[in-house]
């Protein structure tokens, strides 16, 4: 069996600042323009609540098997150094894992480290020695963190 907690892990390098990228992560609203789930679901319906960026900033979708349904939350937002959220999963699956943006300065850029981490339900433990966590995610990590990219040097 897989182990009972897993952690997915993609970094990139942004020839933007800090504080050019943070907005990005900051502001659920503006996941449309890098995120990797964006587009598995034409008609997705999406729900925002609480403040519009930074700690308490809530996002909520619903929509086909593919994209499922569930809700993040921002627990942690620190300017220019990092943005903390728990991510619910209700459908297809059920589960919760928390998932961690790091910026560190980078010359004049940033280098940006997406993190999730989580605990594997029975399920997950069995399917997950064939069907790892990090091969499930890490290719939406690889492709969210380059349209993140590409938003962020737009925005530069």
């Amino acid at each position: 069996m897989a182990s009972a907690e897993f952690l997915v892990e993609r970094s990139t390098v942004i020839d933007a600042s800090p504080d050019v990228v943070q907005p990005l992560l900051d502001d659920f609203r503006k996941w449309q323009a890098w995120s990797p789930w964006e587009d598995v679901d034409p008609d997705l319906k999406r729900t925002y609540s609480g403040p519009d960026s930074g700690v308490g900033a809530s996002y909520a979708w619903e929509g086909n098997r593919k994209a499922g349904s569930g809700q993040m939350v921002i627990t942690e937002s620190v300017p220019g150094s990092k943005v903390v959220l728990d991510l619910i999963f209700l459908k297809p699956f059920k589960a919760e894992n928390v998932t961690t943006f790091l910026l560190e300065p980078n010359g004049a850029g940033t280098t940006v480290r997406w993190q999730m981490t989580g605990k594997n339900n029975l399920f997950f433990r069995i399917v997950g020695v064939v069907f790892p966590m990090d091969k499930m995610v890490g290719k939406d990590f690889e492709k969210g963190l380059a349209q993140l990219k590409a938003a962020a040097e737009q925005r530069q």
